[in-house]
């Protein structure tokens, strides 16, 4: 059986839970949403990867 490291994860992740997923830091993460390579939504000021986008990356 495959373990999927993106199982159960919610719709939508905070930046740093998304850099912790694909093992750069903090500040490598947001550097990749201000440059649009990382899938985000915005919501009430707030950041969020969208967890389908950073599975397609991922794989």
């Amino acid at each position: 059986m495959e373990d999927n490291p993106f199982k159960g994860l919610p719709l939508l992740l905070s930046v740093p839970h998304a850099a912790q997923l694909l093992g750069i830091s903090r500040a490598a993460a947001y550097r990749l949403v201000n440059s649009g390579e990382l899938p985000v939504r915005r919501l009430g000021g707030r950041v969020y990867v969208v967890t389908s986008g950073l599975r397609e990356l991922a794989s």
